[in-house]
């Protein structure tokens, strides 16, 4: 059977980064170092500059994945860009992205499913790629979230950074044994009834109910982990790395103690990167790689959780 696997990944932050002390300087925020890390977990971000695109950072990102993974742009037969923050309202970005590898055939789109939406992009493209409608995907999640961002709204402007994160993907040869490479499975899921609890204004500005976003988060995620699991025959003692979307170090710790898993098995890149949507999770992927965490063979397992409400796992064998 063919299986898309991982052949790749890489990661781009702007160069432009905020501790939260400069932060709260810089914006003359009513909030301290300790309120935002205990509450949190969060110590800085990255934000793009402002002829930075979000585009510009996808590029990026996709560079670094083509590079670690050797594949050639010209093999790519797809690309598919989950963003909460295009450049434009159309065309999609993903074709700027398209334009800006050199790639002249294959399709790009964007995807738009907020926190979740590396998840939905991983999901659709291993399905083309079963599907035998692609041989080599690359799936970029990408955000300029600081120019969604109210200053006046203390509660949610410390919570966002800007960055990129890339994986490619290509079709593999498997048994479908759970022990052969490549995406085990995805699990998608949405719940419209909570449209209002995070969004963004009429006036572009995010705004969120923190204590509901939260408690959904807690009980979606704890669920699409069960159900991830069941559909693989696997145990928790069998995850290798936890990569969960990158929102708040309470929700990762959470949903790693309900897998028994150690901190240590936990990829948590809060603290450095805070929130950046639809990129946290290929990011964190492109920094545990890069370190040496995530080693071929381990089995993965990524969550995430975002506005509308949308939630999502894969379970992969990298």
């Amino acid at each position: 059977m063919i299986r898309a696997a991982i052949l790749g990944c890489g990661g781009y932050l702007p160069a432009q980064v905020l501790s939260n002390e400069a932060l709260i300087a810089a914006k003359g925020l009513d909030s301290s170092d300790e309120w935002i890390a205990r509450r949190t977990g969060i110590r800085q971000r990255a934000f793009a500059a402002e002829n930075e695109q979000t585009a510009d950072l996808a590029t990026e990102a996709a560079r670094a994945a083509l590079k670690d993974s050797g594949v050639e742009v010209a093999a790519l037969d797809l690309i598919i860009l989950a963003t909460t923050t295009p450049d434009h309202a159309f065309p999609a970005t993903a074709t700027k992205v398209q334009a800006n590898l050199g790639m002249s055939r294959g399709f790009a789109f964007d995807i738009q499913a907020a926190c979740s939406g590396f998840i939905y992009a991983l999901a659709l493209a291993d399905h083309f790629i079963r599907l035998g409608q692609a041989r080599h995907a690359l799936v970029i999640g990408a955000e300029k979230f600081s120019r969604l961002l109210d200053w006046s709204d203390r509660s949610t402007c410390v919570l966002f950074g800007d960055g990129a994160g890339a994986v490619v993907l290509g079709a593999v040869e498997g048994t479908g044994n759970k022990r052969d490479r490549g995406i085990l499975s995805t699990h998608l899921h949405s719940d419209g009834s909570h449209y209002g609890q995070l969004q963004a204004s009429d006036a572009r500005h995010a705004q969120m109910n923190g204590a509901e976003v939260f408690r959904h988060a807690v009980t979606n995620l704890a669920s699409v982990v069960d159900e991830a699991l069941d559909a693989n025959g696997l145990t928790p003692a069998e995850i290798d790395w936890l990569v969960p979307h990158q929102a708040n170090q309470r929700i990762i710790d959470g949903t790693g103690k309900k897998l028994h898993l150690p901190p240590e098995r936990v990829v948590s890149t809060v603290a450095i990167h805070a929130n950046t949507s639809a990129a946290s999770i290929p990011l964190a992927l492109a920094t545990a790689v890069q370190d040496g965490r995530i080693k071929k063979g381990d089995l993965l397992l990524l969550d995430a959780m975002g506005a509308g409400f949308t939630w999502g796992a894969a379970v992969v064998r990298w």
